[in-house]
């Protein structure tokens, strides 16, 4: 267990993710993985006690100051007890897809207790003849891309593996992420290579990794350039904007296999997360038909996470990355010319430092929470409708307190007072689709991820139509005639040999 008992100050962005919390906008970050066995509970209370506890923000609680010019700052919770944080429930009948998306809304509009770690976990069993772990974590911890990864590390590699033992107490370092989530972001870019950089593909190297180290020590000529971003119209008025209320909503799409989607891009000539955009962007267009609302000509923004740790060096709990703000063609009917037009946005997008803004450079020039928090509400509020990220989880089956994990999924707090939140997860080369939403607004998110599958099924048509061409083309040329080419240009007509594509003359 961490051995740190001082205090630590929250750097002015953890501090304004703290402040952003309301009733109506919890700053939770929400996971699941899913298991078709039980898990033994305390074999996962020591999964956790051995991995989690090693990093010090997890048995520790977060003090606000009493003057009025002080910093709220970390404590060791001195009566930390983790069966706190850890329950066992039962999910209600009829212990299926639906009523696990009901428990997940409810518990991800619950709050968290300020005067404890701002953390928790639940078993959920009778999910099937399964169950599943859900972990609710405050965003004052860490930025949700290193938390997805810290809640990976908790898992193996096999099923057989060795519960790791009790953490060297003279390895522990106050606030750094020693080699367990060296573990975590090693996994992470593992991840990031094996599935065909589902997020590098169009987000997480929006722009060079170094240009944003860079970028991050610019200061004030930096943030100015970051701050023509609020020169940019207002988002459209639509059913996803509005007056957000405390209960939340959460779903989930089944599994689409990854070489599905590598498919339709190599016919389409999009990347692995052209794919994903245009049939989640179609599915936000189908559901405003749906609720009667006018889509031709639509757009609007979806706030987009980048990773601003440099991956080579050992990274800190906190939060350490930048936004982009990509428009999404809502008003664009035919996913062809939706993929198009969202490849050409990407391509934008990766080109533009202008596009990034990153929280180390509000940080840097001074600027308090509160400056922080309104920076963020009022640009998120104004300027975009969705909060939008893309995790490459492992391409290997993972195990968790020695059961293999069978799915996973991860939901980031609607910031800024948005009120709908979309996550694309690949993990054992599967790829699903997550939505969170306000209830008053979007009281059915599962209609969201119905119409997804919908959208990628009609892509999928064309992936079809170019496997039936082949396949004619092949059956023509496959006609028992030599395949040669003579040199007048036609095709040879005598017959081929027997098993063989060419005829005496031209048999190679």
């Amino acid at each position: 267990m961490a051995i740190f008992s001082g205090k630590k100050n929250l750097s002015n962005v953890d501090a304004a993710w703290l402040s952003m919390e309301d009733p109506t906008n919890l700053m939770m970050v929400t996971g699941i993985m899913m298991f078709d066995q039980p898990i033994d509970f305390e074999r996962l209370k020591k999964t956790i006690a051995h991995r989690l506890l090693r990093f010090d923000r997890f048995s520790m609680r977060v003090v606000q100051p009493k003057s009025r010019f002080g910093k709220p700052y970390w404590e060791k919770d001195p009566t930390f007890n983790l069966d706190a944080h850890i329950h066992r429930i039962a999910l209600p009948a009829p212990h299926d897809h639906s009523a696990l998306q009901d428990l997940v809304s409810d518990l991800m509009s619950t709050p968290v207790d300020y005067n404890r770690p701002l953390w928790h976990m639940y078993l959920i069993e009778n999910y099937g003849e399964g169950c599943v772990v859900l972990s609710k974590l405050h965003h004052a911890i860490a930025d949700g891309i290193a938390l997805a990864y810290i809640l990976l590390s908790l898992t193996d590699d096999s099923p057989d593996a060795p519960e790791p033992p009790p953490p060297d107490e003279n390895d522990l370092r106050r606030g750094r992420l020693a080699s367990l989530v060296n573990t975590a972001f090693s996994l992470a870019k593992t991840s990031t290579k094996l599935t065909g950089k589902l997020v590098g593909e169009g987000l997480d190297v929006l722009a060079d990794r170094s240009k944003l180290a860079d970028l991050a020590q610019l200061g004030a000529d930096g943030a100015a350039s970051a701050g023509r971003l609020f020169l940019r119209l207002p988002d459209p008025p639509t059913i996803f904007k509005g007056k957000l209320g405390v209960a939340k909503r959460a779903a989930w799409s089944q599994a689409v296999p990854l070489a599905n989607v590598k498919a339709i891009g190599k016919v389409t000539g999009g990347t692995v997360n052209d794919v994903l955009l245009t049939a989640m962007t179609g599915a936000l267009r189908r559901y405003m038909e749906e609720r009667g609302e006018e889509t031709d000509g639509v757009n609007f923004r979806a706030v987009i996470p980048v990773n601003l740790r440099p991956l080579e060096e050992e990274p800190e709990l906190g939060n350490h990355f930048g936004l982009v703000f990509l428009s999404l063609p809502v008003g664009i009917t035919d996913p062809i010319d939706r993929l198009y037009e969202l490849k050409k946005r990407m391509d934008a997008l990766k080109g533009s430092t202008e596009a990034v803004v990153a929280f180390g450079i509000l940080g840097a020039i001074g600027l308090s929470p509160n400056e922080i928090r309104k920076i963020v509400i009022d640009m998120f509020q104004a300027k975009a409708t969705a909060v939008m990220t893309n995790v490459p989880g492992p391409r290997e089956r993972r195990y968790l307190a020695g059961v293999p994990m069978r799915s996973v999924m991860f939901w980031v707090p609607q910031a800024g007072r948005l009120g709908m939140g979309i996550s694309i997860l690949s993990y054992a080369d599967e790829v699903r689709l997550g939505v969170a939403t306000d209830a008053e607004l979007v009281p059915d998110p599962a209609r969201i991820t119905d119409f997804f599958h919908d959208e990628f099924s009609e892509l999928m048509k064309l992936v079809d139509a170019a496997r039936a061409s082949e396949t004619a083309r092949t059956a023509k040329t496959n006609d028992g005639r030599c395949q040669a080419i003579t040199k007048a240009g036609h095709r040879c007509k005598n017959k081929a040999l027997p098993g063989s594509k060419y005829c005496r003359v031209h048999q190679p």
